[in-house]
């Protein structure tokens, strides 16, 4: 597999993406205690407040973006600070193993053992069981999907208080939605890149691409089954009247099918889950932006969760593209927009 990876220059590729994402040091924070650590032998970073608090503070586990390929500690510093001093909350930073070298299940491993072990030991960070909160951006908002999931059928942990979803992946059945349509080309994230990604993750290759991003890869009494959550019909009007055309799959193969069924996993497609675990969901927040690619996994999740009894906050930001929190003050750039998005998650924790 890794000959494969270098043949196609992609090792080299994802090696330099890394390095031009990894984001500089930042200097100490008047306001914040930070210290790298491990959770069950996965690494953190964790930000407390320094300022002395009433009682205890709420908690935060964060999963940074970048497609389960790129992101790291470092590049999400900037937005788990502000997170961490505008809420006053505790928050834990997830270095979560990423792929091609790490496959599936291994983020989801990952996110999921240090978010148990923050579970186990709260008092050690003064941190309120009662508000515990699952938070991620892009792979990170479907890593928090898929935790939050585990977590809901668990009665031996505290209870999540929430979920916070900043413009999830959330399934890889349908490349085909009115948001890849209308946004294929639009940066940061393109069409063919969230196939590829998605790829990546599952198999750490992106063979069979082309078939996965045409609809072949999934059999038609499984599309059948699945259409009652992922379908075109289930976003809401105002949402397809830039360019869409109803697609129809092509013919199913098999013999890819066999290499990606386990996209049908709800912990890697947390769109796919039951009724009977969306149901006992945590509120939840979901941003969405509209030049986004990843647009419609989120409101496909939003009405799921409002369908099941779920209290839902959504925060639409219509000027925003993929990826613009993770931009937060980025080496001098910031778009207004992103940190109007980062407030209205601010905003929510604040009212837990």
């Amino acid at each position: 597999q890794g000959r494969i990876l270098e043949k196609t220059g992609l090792c080299s590729q994802i090696t330099f993406g890394r390095y031009v994402r990894q984001g500089r040091k930042l200097g100490l924070d008047p306001k914040l205690f930070i210290q790298d650590l491990q959770f069950n032998k996965v690494p953190v970073r964790v930000y407390q407040p320094k300022a002395t608090s009433d009682g205890p503070r709420r908690g935060i586990l964060f999963f940074h973006g970048g497609g389960w390929v790129f992101g790291s500690l470092d590049t999400y510093e900037k937005v788990c600070r502000y997170l961490s001093r505008e809420s006053d909350s505790v928050v834990v930073s997830v270095q979560y193993r990423l792929a091609p070298e790490h496959t599936y299940p291994a983020a989801y491993e990952d996110c999921l053992s240090a978010t148990q072990h923050f579970l186990q030991h709260l008092q050690h960070y003064a941190v309120d069981p009662a508000r515990v909160t699952v938070c991620g951006d892009s792979a990170g908002g479907n890593l928090a999907a898929a935790v939050s999931q585990t977590l809901a059928e668990r009665s031996d942990l505290p209870r999540l208080r929430a979920q916070i979803l900043i413009y999830p992946g959330l399934q890889a059945l349908d490349f085909n939605l009115p948001s890849y349509q209308q946004n294929r080309g639009v940066p940061l994230l393109f069409r063919e890149r969230a196939a590829f990604f998605a790829l990546l993750y599952l198999n750490g290759d992106a063979l069979h691409m082309q078939e996965v991003l045409e609809g072949s890869h999934i059999p038609p009494d499984m599309r059948l089954k699945y259409r009652k959550w992922v379908s075109p019909d289930n976003i809401p009007e105002e949402f397809k009247v830039r360019g869409v055309t109803p697609r129809r799959p092509t013919d199913f193969i098999a013999e890819v099918y066999e290499t990606v069924k386990r996209f049908c996993e709800p912990n890697l497609c947390p769109l796919l889950a039951e009724d009977s675990v969306v149901h006992q969901l945590p509120e939840s927040f979901i941003l969405t932006c509209e030049y986004d690619v990843l647009r419609d996994d989120g409101l496909l999740y939003k009405k799921r969760l409002e369908d099941n009894g779920v209290p839902v906050t959504w925060y639409h930001l219509e000027d925003g593209f993929h990826g613009i929190i993770s931009l937060y003050d980025y080496c001098g750039v910031s778009f207004p927009s992103g940190k109007k998005g980062l407030d209205s998650v601010v905003n929510f924790l604040k009212s837990l």
